[in-house]
């Protein structure tokens, strides 16, 4: 603030008198200096005329501050208890007029107290019911006559008409699907997202069927010795013998057989490899055998033998079967030509492979496999 500016009155900084109007005396209105004792408004303050020079602020007899342009907000010191609150009056109770507790708040102030009445106090009314009640009282209980409901409504609210609302529903599910409107769970799998999927979800199945499905491998038979002999266990499970009355004959062998899985690319588990054998001259089944579970390794021609046994039953020794495999496995010495016929059979393998539903069957032929034994003379 500029020095020349600087009001040289002495209220304008010093300290504010109290205006609160309980502890003010003012003068009374009907007072004969009523008009003259009011302090003169000033109007000649820099509130009311900015323009006007501070320099020239000692010719008026206000600092610039004008305390009655502003509003009055309220008192600015507390008001002192009145006598009631100093000395306190228990005559009467405020409550009073509420809970019939005490003399009322109406005649405290006239001191009549005559207004107060205690009421007696009150029956329970259960007691009252139970001497005024005679018998028991039955109570009926009238139901409220229900909305007229039209016909549409009552169909909706049957099974029918449920049903009818679902099939609707799902109706309309099905239509938005297919116009891209929604997908199958809210928002997701819509039409276009549903072709990819599927379509991706082809291709892996794809591949992952090329490369866990087992495929059917070829099977070969020894074309030098497609019947071997039976050795271990094997060889003394089944006894060996040719009768001629009755025609009968049982023995005990090995089919040489070979296996190629170069098609497959994990290993190959078999549960059960069976095996049948047929003369190829009279198609009668002679013997059978199984492998039980059995694994082949990939990639491979890995060779194995099949447990045959050789059992067949004739009315008389003049049987062709009979005639055919007797000729085959008697002793070379009991033969005009010193060398034993060859026999000659039909295999059939049936294979049951893990991963694949059903059995796979393969067939095989041999028109020239020698006798896995040979009888001797006495047997001829």
């Amino acid at each position: 603030m500029d020095p020349d500016r600087k009001s040289t009155v002495s209220s304008f900084y010093g300290r504010k008198g109290s205006a609160d109007a309980l502890n003010d005396d003012y003068p009374s209105p009907t007072g004969n200096n009523y008009g003259s004792q009011r302090t003169p408004r000033d109007d000649a303050s820099s509130f009311f005329n900015p323009d006007h020079a501070s320099r020239n602020l000692d010719n008026y007899g206000s600092a610039g501050y004008n305390r009655n342009s502003f509003f009055f907000a309220g008192r600015e010191e507390p008001l002192k208890g009145g006598q009631d609150e100093e000395q306190g009056n228990g005559g009467f109770d405020i409550y009073a007029d509420f809970n019939n507790a005490g003399p009322r708040y109406s005649s405290a102030l006239v001191g009549n107290n005559d207004g107060y009445q205690p009421l007696p106090p009150l029956t329970p009314k259960h007691k009252e019911d139970s001497q005024n009640t005679v018998g028991p009282v039955e109570l009926v209980t009238v139901p409220a006559l229900g909305p007229e409901w039209q016909r549409s409504e009552l169909h909706d609210m049957s099974k029918a008409g449920r049903r009818e609302k679902k099939r609707e529903s799902r109706q309309g599910k099905w239509t938005a699907w297919k116009r891209g409107e929604r997908g199958m769970c809210g928002k997701w799998f819509t039409r276009r997202v549903t072709v990819f999927f599927l379509f991706g979800l082809a291709i892996v199945v794809g591949i992952l069927l090329a490369i866990m499905v087992p495929r059917v491998p070829s099977v070969t038979i020894n074309s030098d010795t497609p019947l071997a002999n039976a050795t271990g266990d094997w060889k003394t499970a089944v006894p060996t013998y040719f009768n001629r009355s009755p025609a009968n004959f049982s023995f005990p062998a090995y089919a040489d057989l070979q296996l190629n899985t170069g098609s497959n690319i994990l290993p190959l588990i078999f549960s059960n490899i069976k095996g049948y054998v047929y003369d190829l001259d009279t198609s009668r089944e002679i013997a059978t055998g199984s492998t039980g579970h059995k694994t082949v390794p990939a990639k491979s021609f890995p060779e194995f033998l099949l447990p045959l046994n050789f059992s067949y039953i004739a009315s008389n020794d003049s049987d062709a079967t009979w005639n055919n495999w007797y000729d085959g496995c008697r002793n070379a010495a009991a033969s005009a030509s010193g060398a034993r016929d060859s026999v000659k059979f039909k295999l059939i393998l049936e294979m049951d492979i893990v991963g694949l539903i059903g059995s796979r069957s393969t067939t095989t032929q041999v028109t020239n496999a020698n006798c896995p034994i040979e009888l001797s003379i006495s047997a001829a």
